[in-house]
């Protein structure tokens, strides 16, 4: 996985999570706090995502074959959509469940200090593994704001952990409300409505990332950016003018396909064109080093081919 993947941000939040885990079950058996057992299921489905986003990165490290002859980089993409699965499944509606038999047979809280102790605990481990992933996020977010990192993100892990991350936090607060609200009333009710709350909040930010990783899935074109650097890096003035026009898609976060049609002058011979075709594509790559695969087709630029074209897109004077 490349340095774009946040491996080191995976890897903190899988420790955090499966300690964090691991005392929240310990504490569910002292006290029988639903917030308890909804959080360590939730922190286990996060430790299994965590997993997940790391197998994606191994598999999609695969070279081609002649089956897929464009690679395996897609698999982090399908990963990166098996995480927002789970996190729907085992973790949001589990605690809705759970929610919902607490509040029909609520029950008082047994040995209190044990979830309140462990819930402090989670927040600080968890504030740890999210600061990670921030710092991690920061170095690829530029001037985006966070909402455009997250929609716009090519590698889909730091997303999915900067999520994840940010609903355990609101998760444990949450929680701690809902064991808070039970002791200050001594009504268990108030348990199951802070798992309740905990489960809508993580159905919401699984259908999120389930919404960011389906559109990677099929398939995004390169950032306004990028596509302004690759049209630039195309056109050398001489033997090619102009990008007719050109596609691009991500066959993985740090793969790029791009496909042109390029006008050249008309007198060029076939070796003059094959040589600028030639230097093109190595001014993409150093433009824009994703940029893998190149198809740059040329072409002569008709302006009146153009003006009269129903769809200049599909012409060879289109833009």
């Amino acid at each position: 996985m490349s340095a774009s993947g946040g491996t080191k941000a995976i890897v903190a939040a899988l420790g955090a999570n499966l300690a964090i885990a691991a005392a929240k079950f310990v504490a569910f058996a002292f006290s029988g706090s639903s917030s308890m057992l909804a959080e360590g299921v939730h922190s286990l489905a996060d430790s299994g995502n965590q997993g997940l986003l790391l197998l994606g990165g191994k598999k999609a490290k695969r070279a081609a074959t002649a089956e897929h002859p464009f690679g395996y980089g897609r698999e982090r993409y399908i990963y990166g959509f098996l995480v927002s699965i789970v996190l729907f499944t085992i973790g949001g509606v589990f605690a809705l469940y759970e929610g919902y038999e607490k509040i029909h047979e609520p029950h008082a809280l047994d040995n209190w200090y044990w979830p309140v102790g462990v819930l402090v605990f989670a927040i600080i481990a968890e504030s740890f593994s999210f600061r990670t992933a921030i710092k991690e996020s920061n170095e690829l977010r530029g001037k985006q704001t966070w909402t455009q990192f997250v929609r716009r993100a090519k590698a889909p892990e730091l997303p999915v952990v900067l999520l994840e991350d940010f609903g355990a936090l609101v998760g444990l607060v949450l929680a701690l409300g809902g064991v808070g609200l039970t002791l200050a009333t001594g009504n268990g009710i108030w348990d199951g409505i802070g798992t309740m709350c905990i489960g809508a909040l993580l159905v919401l930010i699984a259908l999120i990332l389930a919404a960011e990783t389906k559109s990677l899935l099929l398939g995004e074109a390169a950032g306004p950016e990028q596509i302004a650097q690759i049209r630039a890096a195309v056109v050398d003035g001489d033997v090619v003018t102009r990008v007719i026009h050109m596609r691009t898609l991500h066959l993985g976060p740090d793969e790029l396909l791009v496909a042109a049609k390029i006008a050249v002058k008309h007198d060029g011979t076939a070796t003059q064109i094959a040589e600028a075709i030639n230097a093109a594509e190595a001014r993409i790559r150093e433009a824009v080093p994703i940029a893998r695969v190149i198809y740059l087709e040329p072409d002569i630029y008709n302006e009146a081919t153009a003006a009269a074209a129903t769809d200049p897109s599909k012409t060879p004077g289109g833009h």
